[in-house]
């Protein structure tokens, strides 16, 4: 005899089910198709369970966001999750990036269509408009500070090549031919810092260019993925 279910796990398949049906209506119908009513009624509750659960209609989206961009609805912040300290602990740069690109691909999958409602309404509702803005914030955020990791880690990688160079040099008793960027050049490609390398991620593995070839083109996220590896690492990696 299955046990009944206790009021906790009630509340939670209920609110499991308000999150469902507006992260749906909202991308079929977009911020203002979508009402709390039609909401509500696709989740089987009265309206008012809607407001007393998420306060707002704009508070609901952002959870649908951040339930959406996590995967779960665990609070834990991005670079907290097991996927970014792994792309943080890759030892390899390019190895990093390509952890990057497959990492962004999993977030996007499931949260592109939201992003773009959101994207879409900020320019007619402010309140949409911070929100678009905090997220802009925290994805730069992230990608900076795998910037900073990647940076750090090609940085190591040159300096035993130097070092690896200056002991064949010294071997063969020639000198180090100099403006070889290959060999002596700094740790990212054309001088980037760790800034600009995460304006390069923001940009490569953010939505907008997702939408645009996934989406609008109909590339497979698999090619997508393929593709923001294959070009981080030769924007990044000298």
């Amino acid at each position: 005899m299955t046990a009944p279910l206790t009021r906790a796990e009630k509340t939670r398949r209920t609110r499991r089910r308000m999150l469902d049906a507006a992260a749906r209506l909202f991308v079929e119908h977009g911020w203002t198709g979508a009402t709390v009513e039609d909401i509500a009624r696709a989740a089987e509750v009265g309206v008012q369970t809607v407001y007393f659960t998420f306060g707002t209609k704009r508070a609901l989206l952002g959870e649908v966001l951040d339930t959406a961009i996590a995967g779960d609805a665990d609070p834990a912040a991005t670079l907290d999750r097991p996927w970014a300290r792994e792309v943080v602990a890759e030892p390899d740069p390019a190895a990093q990036l390509a952890r990057q690109a497959a990492g962004a691909r999993r977030v996007l999958e499931r949260a592109a269509p939201l992003l773009e409602v959101v994207r879409t309404a900020a320019t007619a509702e402010p309140e949409l408009a911070a929100l678009w803005r905090t997220n802009l914030e925290q994805r730069h955020t992230v990608q900076l500070h795998f910037a900073h990791a990647l940076t750090a880690k090609a940085a190591l990688a040159a300096k035993v090549g130097e070092t690896a160079l200056t002991a064949k040099a010294a071997k063969s008793g020639k000198p180090i031919e100099s403006g070889r960027p290959d060999e002596t050049g700094g740790p990212l490609r054309d001088g980037h810092d760790a800034r600009s390398a995460a304006d390069i991620m923001f940009t490569v593995l953010g939505p907008e260019t997702y939408g645009l070839l996934v989406t609008t083109q109909g590339w497979s996220p698999d090619r997508w993925e393929r593709w923001a590896a294959d070009l981080l690492t030769r924007q990044l990696l000298p």
